[in-house]
């Protein structure tokens, strides 16, 4: 299963190198996993315990939009309520995020402890603590990819 961006620079089957129908994917704004969205968590159960996928990847990408979006102080309208999740990592590594001068590398950076938070939310979901308990439990990675850029 595939957790990524909703960007069309980061194609799930491109990035794995797989076929469609290979590879269960669900895709949204800065590949978040927030335990109140029933779209994520219906496909995440459905990989998990219908097809009993063996991995589960949660992949985001620099030059994330909704990354750089969560880092500004500026107002998108309904999608600043997605975003605040992401605002929330931030503030959780904001030390070492604000000790970073270069703004691209700062951005960077944040994208990677985005994943790495991502990646704790996606283990703490009831799916996947209680899919342990039936002797089946997928492998849970992060990852970053750089984005076409076209």
């Amino acid at each position: 299963m595939w957790i990524g961006c909703s960007d069309s620079r980061v194609p799930a089957n491109e990035i794995t190198a797989t076929d469609p129908g290979e590879i269960f994917v669900h895709r949204n704004i800065a590949n978040m996993v927030v335990h109140t969205d029933m779209s994520m968590l219906s496909v995440l159960d459905y990989a998990v315990n219908v097809l009993e996928v063996p991995h589960v990847v949660l992949c985001g990408h620099y030059g994330c939009g909704g990354i750089r979006a969560s880092m500004g102080q500026k107002q998108f309208g309904l999608i600043d309520n997605w975003i605040r999740h992401i605002k929330d990592a931030y503030t959780l590594h904001h030390r070492e995020l604000e000790t970073i001068r270069d703004p691209e590398e700062r951005e960077n950076r944040f994208t990677e402890f985005n994943v790495i938070e991502q990646v704790y939310n996606l283990s703490q979901t009831s799916i996947i603590q209680n899919v342990g308990l039936h002797g089946h439990s997928p492998h849970v990675h992060g990852w970053d990819t750089i984005s076409r850029q076209d």
